[in-house]
């Protein structure tokens, strides 16, 4: 049975110029332990997805349309966003690391008062007791002297540093599902690295489950057991990472995967294919297959029928296209 099971999830947001859907029909699973990908372009609903699944999305603007989001046998889109059933989750069982955590962490308090603000909330502790937890936990994600680094401010830390303290708030209650939105954007290539080896550490060593939410396929090849591939707000093909980058089958997977560069490739070896054109506007969403436009394998059908539902191509392997596509 799943950890976390995300049911035709829908989320809309009113604007002047029309409905923008989002999220439209949403679903995947979390199982206990593993590590997710949730990949595609930037404003294909990825963020918005996982913000829905924490009723973090603001309304108005936004609207929950539709859909169930199933925790612990309930359905956590029939609570209220700011009622005591959310509160008591968010932050607990289910956390989130944020894009970016200088906009995250709150400028004028401590890393400290940030800290335990969580752990005397959820765990009901002491003051005394959260600054010891709270120094333990700025140990574990790799903060140096964090005795003393506990009284400083967001501004005094790097980068890197700010998101450890963001996964350090993260991990504070022993969460069972980390949701990571674009957790390395904002850092370099070396400390995206050691980043994401301590996430993929505090997985095993907490036996929690992870999603990672990114457009870097790199992110996703090296660390996650199972992908989620979105565009224009559905997801388009799902499947174990093996499988996923073995054997793609939508042309916009496909796509992804050739216009980024392999590492050990030499200069010239292969050239990078980009796909063309631009994402649909998801105010005025064709009625057929929203890739289309861009697609180098459409078939007639593609042009006169519906967006097709997810189909099995493989164990566990699944794609919304009516192209047959062999090999890679």
């Amino acid at each position: 049975m799943a950890l976390l099971d995300v049911q035709d999830l829908k989320t809309y947001f009113h604007t002047e110029y029309g409905l923008v859907k989002a999220a439209d029909g949403v679903s995947f699973h979390i199982n206990q332990g593993e590590i997710v990908g949730l990949v595609g372009e930037s404003g294909c609903g990825k963020s918005v997805s996982i913000l829905s699944v924490m009723q973090l999305i603001t309304s108005p603007p936004g609207e929950k349309a539709g859909g169930k989001v199933i925790f612990e046998g309930k359905d956590l889109l029939k609570y209220q966003p700011n009622g005591p059933e959310m509160r008591a989750l968010r932050g607990s069982k289910i956390t989130m690391i944020f894009q970016e955590p200088m906009t995250s962490l709150n400028p004028v308090l401590t890393i400290e008062r940030q800290l335990t603000e969580t752990l005397e909330l959820h765990l009901d502790m002491d003051k005394a007791a959260a600054r010891e937890r709270a120094i333990e936990l700025l140990k574990m994600v790799g903060v140096p002297d964090a005795a003393k680094r506990i009284d400083d401010y967001p501004h005094m830390f790097s980068g890197g540093m700010r998101q450890r303290v963001m996964i350090a708030m993260a991990i504070s209650c022993n969460p069972m599902i980390i949701f990571a939105d674009e957790p390395t954007t904002a850092v370099d290539v070396t400390t995206q690295a050691q980043l994401l080896e301590l996430m993929k550490d505090l997985v095993t060593r907490l036996d929690t489950s992870l999603v990672i939410v990114t457009h870097n396929l790199g992110v996703v090849a090296r660390y996650a057991q199972r992908i989620y591939v979105m565009y224009a707000g559905r997801i388009i093909e799902s499947g174990p990472a093996e499988s996923i980058f073995a054997q793609p089958k939508h042309p916009y997977t496909i796509g992804l995967l050739n216009s980024v560069p392999k590492l050990g490739e030499r200069h010239g070896e292969r050239k990078l294919i980009p796909i063309y054109g631009l994402p649909p506007n998801l105010i005025n969403m064709p009625p057929t297959c929203a890739f289309l436009p861009r697609c180098t394998a459409k078939i007639g059908r593609c042009a006169k029928e519906p967006w097709p539902e997810l189909r099995s191509v493989g164990k566990d392997h699944y794609i919304s296209c009516y192209v047959d596509i062999k090999g890679k």
